[in-house]
């Protein structure tokens, strides 16, 4: 009886510790993907970061606490407001295209610096907005944008994470403005129909 006993603990015993080594070996074994790259912590400290492919880590000791994709990927810009140099309001969107130029940083330097980046982005394009008059904001938008790149990835330089292009999708001008503008654009096209009656109207002899 007692040895029944003893070879049932027995049994159990080794189970457990096989199933501990399974999960231990199980946890050990990390399988980063193509165009990433995953961060290595031992005992709460960067150690170094692991490559696409199999890697081992010591479990219980090394974690990896930040996984970073290398791929090229877009985020929505909020709409927002924004004042002219000539004080017009606008409202205004755009997409802001990211890479991580650098996982240790991307890791270290900024809480999120996705969120980070976008924020910048936002006050960015106000200030930008402000340097220019309404009129320029819709003819010099390809500038625009390219300053606002410039911008951001001087500011982010820290952070791991490169602004790779920044478009802006809307400019919605006020009402009261969208009204003047449509009363101009009509007023000119009045303007040169009359011409063209007059160009057209025979010569009195």
């Amino acid at each position: 009886m007692n040895f029944t006993h003893v070879m049932d603990f027995t049994t159990v015993f080794a189970l457990v510790i096989t199933l501990i080594a399974a999960i231990t070996v199980f946890k050990g074994i990390r399988i980063v993907p193509q165009q990433s790259v995953w961060i290595v912590e031992k005992l709460g400290k960067f150690d170094r970061k692991l490559e696409p492919g199999l890697n081992i880590i010591i479990p219980y000791i090394e974690s990896v606490p930040y996984q970073h994709s290398l791929k090229e990927y877009a985020m929505e810009v909020q709409e927002q407001t924004a004042i002219t140099r000539d004080n017009v309001t606008l409202l205004l969107d755009g997409i802001i295209y990211l890479k991580v130029t650098d996982p240790v940083h991307a890791s270290y330097g900024v809480t999120n610096p996705v969120f980070a980046v976008t924020q910048l982005a936002q006050t960015t394009m106000r200030s930008e907005i402000g340097k220019l008059t309404m009129d320029a904001t819709f003819e010099e938008r390809d500038r625009l944008n390219a300053n606002i790149v410039t911008a951001i990835n001087a500011a982010a330089q820290s952070w791991g994470i490169q602004c790779m292009r920044y478009e802006i999708k809307n400019i919605s001008p006020p009402a009261s403005i969208l009204k003047s503008m449509e009363m101009q654009v009509s007023a000119e096209r009045q303007k040169r129909a009359v011409i063209l009656v007059r160009r057209q109207a025979p010569v009195a002899d």
